[in-house]
């Protein structure tokens, strides 16, 4: 490995080990509260009006809304570290250190983002042993389980890049979560099956990003989807070289930071 290579190595580990100790630190709030939630929908949802749904694409309906419940937690917590962190670190002017050191524009950001998919999987690994009080998870893939596991975490972790790039005030990190995440995620097949719905209404779905990262995710946990999974893989694909492009963009022109 050539000295610069090892450079880059440093630079990212340096900021991958800042992001994972910032939130590892104050876990109570950050990993317990999305862990304690997801468990009042197990209780609620799964096994109180669950009993009373019946059977979903063949599966008990707490079964059926696992693979749901993690990947909300997923994109949640990937989505909320980036977004915390970057404009923290625009908040302080530390970044401005990052900027003008030798430091490649990828490097910074796939640090930020590493950050990010340590915490999502850290929080949906807990979900999943928190599930597993509930239900008996027999996977149906553990690699499409895997990849799709990391793959959403990192679309996020962009995502999340994105909105804090462009805040300009605390409350600004919040309104993508709160006016889109959420109805995003509770209308991306978490509860329900999109058979279940009109014509109209299944057609408006397919337009729902997050429909598609559910679906490939159940599809891995217990072999059910609504959505063909090599679409479903090809539509994560393609958000995340997209994201990743228009964050490599904004880094370049200093958007949100340059004055």
């Amino acid at each position: 490995m050539s000295e610069r290579w090892v450079r880059y190595w440093i630079a990212f580990r340096t900021i991958l080990v800042k992001e994972v100790l910032r939130f590892t630190r104050i876990w109570v709030q950050t990993v317990l509260p999305p862990v304690v939630t997801t468990s009042l929908y197990f209780v609620i949802f799964g096994k109180l009006i669950g009993q009373r749904i019946g059977p979903m694409e063949g599966h008990a309906y707490i079964d059926f809304i696992v693979p749901g419940l993690v990947l909300m937690a997923v994109i949640t917590n990937s989505y909320a570290n980036v977004v915390s962190s970057f404009y923290s670190s625009k908040f302080q002017r530390h970044v401005e250190e990052l900027l003008v050191s030798p430091t490649p524009n990828w490097v910074i950001l796939a640090g930020f983002v590493g950050g990010g998919v340590a915490r999502g999987t850290t929080v949906g690994l807990a979900v999943i042993l928190v599930s597993l009080l509930f239900v008996d998870l027999q996977v149906n893939s553990w690699l499409w389980t895997f990849v799709l596991f990391v793959l959403t975490s990192v679309l996020f972790a962009l995502g999340g890049f994105i909105n804090a790039v462009y805040a300009r005030t605390f409350d600004d990190i919040s309104v993508v979560p709160t006016f889109v995440l959420t109805p995003l995620t509770y209308l991306g097949g978490v509860f329900y099956s999109i058979e279940m719905l009109p014509g109209f209404w299944q057609n408006l779905s397919l337009i729902n990003p997050v429909l598609y990262m559910v679906n490939a995710f159940r599809y891995g946990l217990l072999g059910v989807s609504d959505i063909r999974i090599e679409v479903a893989l090809g539509i994560v694909l393609l958000f995340i070289v997209v994201l990743t492009g228009v964050s490599l963009r904004l880094l370049r022109l200093g958007v949100g930071i340059k004055s």
